[in-house]
């Protein structure tokens, strides 16, 4: 049940990274903070907005989606973080992979975009566009870059 899953001690963690690098890089909040980690692990989780993260893989894997990510691309938490990052973009527009890569260099080079816009898809193909994302770098406390990140609250079906 994915209801419990921002209760692991590794996912707060990872929610600690997501809201700190978030803060350093756009030197806003991404939710409200209340020095408790496992509070703001929750918000994170259950916040209305999608928020998803992928590591540093050459062929980066996902390893959070937030449950409105998780509703978005019809995913259980096991088959959401087990999917490569680039299968939520429909693979027969190679012009679609083709932005969202220079997206990715973008924010990797810049530490975050925003205005993002693109075309995903979800588990069962349907295609919705998403428009005004933020995509930012995850940092550790020591500057070492351990993923990207994206948050959004607008998307539409197609």
């Amino acid at each position: 049940m994915n209801q419990d899953i921002w209760i692991k001690p590794a996912i707060i963690e990872w929610s600690q990274l997501l809201l700190n690098s978030y803060n350093q890089l756009l030197g806003r909040q991404l939710i409200e903070r209340n020095s408790n980690p496992e509070k703001e692990a929750e918000a994170l989780f259950f916040a209305p907005m999608v928020i998803v993260s992928h590591g540093k893989e050459i062929n980066p894997i996902l390893n959070y989606g937030n449950q409105t990510a998780l509703n978005l691309w019809e995913m259980s938490w096991e088959e959401f973080t087990q999917t490569p990052s680039k299968k939520t973009v429909n693979s027969l527009n190679s012009e679609e992979l083709k932005q969202r890569s220079q997206m990715l260099e973008e924010a990797q080079n810049k530490g975050f975009i925003e205005n993002y816009r693109g075309v995903r898809v979800s588990r069962t193909r349907k295609q919705f566009l998403i428009e005004n994302a933020i995509i930012w770098n995850v940092i550790a406390s020591n500057n070492q870059k351990l993923g990207q990140a994206a948050t959004f609250s607008s998307w539409t079906y197609l």
